[in-house]
C-alpha cells in the first residue's frame, strides 16, 4: 500500500514505499538548508518558508530517484524558487484586481471604472516577461533586485523590461 509523505496541506500525495523512502530521506538531508536559502533569496517569514518547503518536497516527488539524485540542491531550490515566483504572480495579479474573483478594486464612478478597465486591458496585453515585472514592481512593491532574485534574471535585465512596460503602457494610454 503508498505511504503518505508529510503531512500536505491540501492533498496527501500516495508514493510507494521506495519513492516514499526516498523522499522522506532528501527532506531529513536537506529541508533546513533549502528553508534557509529560500528565506535569505526571498525574505520571506518563517510560515511562508516552511509553505514553500513542504510544497517543494511535494512537487520533486514526481521525480525519479535518479533525476534528484544527480543535482538534490540544485532541483530544489528551483523548484522552490519557482513556486515563489508562481506565488508572486498570483499575488500581483490579486492586489492589481486582475484576478476575477477578486474585486477589491472599486472605482467611484463610471469613468474611473472605464479608466481601470482600460489599464487592466492594457497591463495584460503586455508580453508576459514584461507584465511579470511591470506587476511584481508596482502592485506588491518589489525593489528591482528582489524582482531579479524571483524571477531568476539579472537587474539590467528587469530594468530593461519595466522601462519597455512602461513604454508600452504610455504609448497605448495617449492611443
Amino acid at each position: 500500500m503508498p505511504e503518505t509523505v508529510g503531512p500536505p496541506k491540501q492533498s496527501q500525495v500516495r508514493l510507494c514505499p521506495e519513492q516514499a523512502a526516498s523522499v522522506d530521506e532528501l527532506y531529513r538531508r536537506y529541508s533546513s538548508w533549502l528553508g534557509f536559502a529560500l528565506q535569505r533569496k526571498l525574505r520571506f517569514s518563517g510560515s511562508d518558508v516552511e509553505d514553500l518547503v513542504q510544497d517543494t518536497y511535494i512537487r520533486v516527488a514526481r521525480y525519479s530517484s535518479a533525476d534528484v539524485a544527480r543535482y538534490p540542491k540544485a532541483l530544489l531550490l528551483r523548484i522552490g524558487l519557482n513556486l515563489a515566483r508562481d506565488r508572486f504572480r498570483k499575488d500581483a495579479r490579486l492586489v492589481v484586481g486582475l484576478d476575477d474573483r477578486d474585486h477589491a478594486v472599486q472605482p467611484a464612478c463610471a469613468a474611473d471604472q472605464e479608466e481601470l478597465l482600460e489599464l487592466k486591458r492594457i497591463v495584460m496585453s503586455l508580453p508576459e516577461p514584461l507584465r511579470d515585472v511591470f506587476l511584481l514592481s508596482r502592485f506588491t512593491r518589489l525593489t528591482y533586485a528582489e524582482i531579479a532574485v524571483h524571477l531568476g534574471i539579472s537587474v539590467k535585465t528587469v530594468e530593461w523590461r519595466m522601462t519597455k512596460a512602461l513604454a508600452i503602457c504610455a504609448a497605448r494610454l495617449r492611443d
